[in-house]
Order: C-alpha cells, then sequence, then structure tokens
C-alpha cells in the first residue's frame, strides 16, 4: 500500500507548517495550501523528495480552488487520507475594531473555508476511512469580551461536532484542534509563556496515530501558564 496522504490548509508557516514537517517526518506524502505561493513553495522545497509534496496555492474562502486542490492532490498521490482544515486569521478584540472588510475575510476563511474544505475532501476522506481534524481553538470554547474571532472559533468547534455526528458509522474520525496561546505568526506582538508550533504538530500527530477505532474528538492544549 503506497504510503498515505495528508493535506493541509494554512500550511505555509505557524502550526500548519509544523504540522507538514511532522507528518513528513512521519512517512506521510504532502498536499500543502496556502494562499502565500513563495512561502508555500519554500516549504515544500525543504521537504519535498521523489514527487511526495504537492504545493497548490489555494485560497479557501474560494469554492472552486478548494475543488482544484482536491483534485490535484487526487491527481498527483491517487488518495486523501487526513485533512488539517486549518487556514485562519484573527482580528482585534472590539465591535468598533478592524474594518468590515478585514471581518468579512476573517469569517469567510475561518468558517466557510473550512467547510469548503470539508467539503472538497470529504468524497476521498469517506473512500479512504480517513481523518479530517479542524483548527478550532480555546476561543472556541469560551465567550472571550470584544472578539469576533471566537465566535468563528465557536462555529468551527460546532462544525466539527456536526461533521463528526453525520460520520459515525462511516469509519472516517473527527478532531477538533483547540490551542491556547500558541507563538506563532499569528500574533503582531508575540506573546510570552505560550506553546510553540511544534507542540501543536505533535497534538496532531497523536491524535492521527491512534488506532483506527479510537477517535479523539477534542485537544484542548494551553500553555501551564495559562488560566482559561
Amino acid at each position: 500500500m503506497p504510503d498515505p496522504v495528508f493535506l493541509i490548509t494554512g500550511a505555509s508557516s505557524g502550526i500548519g507548517a509544523a504540522v507538514a514537517r511532522s507528518a513528513a517526518s512521519a512517512g506521510y506524502r504532502l498536499a500543502l495550501a496556502a494562499r502565500s505561493q513563495d512561502k508555500l513553495d519554500a516549504l515544500a522545497s525543504e521537504l519535498g523528495a521523489d514527487g511526495r509534496v504537492l504545493a497548490q496555492p489555494t485560497d479557501v474562502m474560494l469554492w472552486e480552488e478548494n475543488e482544484r486542490l482536491a483534485r490535484a492532490t487526487l491527481d498527483a498521490f491517487g488518495r486523501i487520507d487526513v485533512v488539517f482544515a486549518n487556514a485562519g486569521f484573527g482580528a482585534k478584540r472590539g465591535f468598533l475594531e478592524e474594518t468590515p472588510e478585514h471581518w468579512r475575510d476573517m469569517v469567510l476563511t475561518n468558517v466557510l473555508g473550512c467547510a469548503y474544505t470539508i467539503r472538497a475532501t470529504l468524497p476521498a476522506v469517506r473512500e479512504s476511512r480517513g481523518h479530517v481534524l479542524l483548527t478550532s481553538s480555546v476561543a472556541g470554547r469560551l465567550s472571550i469580551p470584544g472578539s469576533l474571532y471566537s465566535a468563528t472559533k465557536w462555529a468551527v468547534t460546532g462544525m466539527g461536532q456536526s461533521l463528526r455526528g453525520e460520520l459515525t458509522g462511516s469509519g472516517v474520525r473527527v478532531t477538533l484542534i483547540e490551542p491556547g496561546m500558541v507563538d506563532t505568526p499569528f500574533f503582531d506582538n508575540r506573546p510570552q509563556g505560550a506553546l510553540s508550533d511544534e507542540d501543536i504538530a505533535n497534538a496532531v500527530m497523536y491524535a492521527v496515530s491512534q488506532p483506527e477505532h479510537v477517535d479523539v474528538g477534542e485537544l484542548l492544549i494551553r500553555p501551564v501558564q495559562q488560566p482559561v
């Protein structure tokens, strides 16, 4: 049997890139998607050998680009075993902060983009009896004052639970990854005492490495210093 295929959105930096490196080390072939062509190509060059890495520029806000990503992955590798719907970004807290355009793009990326990635890849994942992982957040489990970003992650948490309910009995596993504070390029001012991208990658690989009958539904990962 050929090596399994791990598809990652938001793969060009941060958590996505860390998961790509961990998955490559674990023997997966990779389909890497992101909007940043240069960063994506650099990561693919770092990890690629013998056609084992596909770099596919993708804006998950657009349905046709999710379709193109799934089709390119199947054309390259013939299967999709793991999907990590990880693309997303944040916003300043406060309902008078940011621009309406920033809000729109954040909601479309974090929520609709995640749903589009699921929809585009789900037939292949059903066929492989594979695994879908979604990047939610601690912010998707509690209310953060003035945070529309938090609301998008509540939506992703609900999406993951709904998806698992739909797929019960199919053999497909669904995992919500819920990081707390992570020292990642996501932030302009890098936090202190935070988790690393590699800490989250370790959690992702833990979930996918479990026996087929074990479905790790949620992984909430916080630094020791984060109280909630």
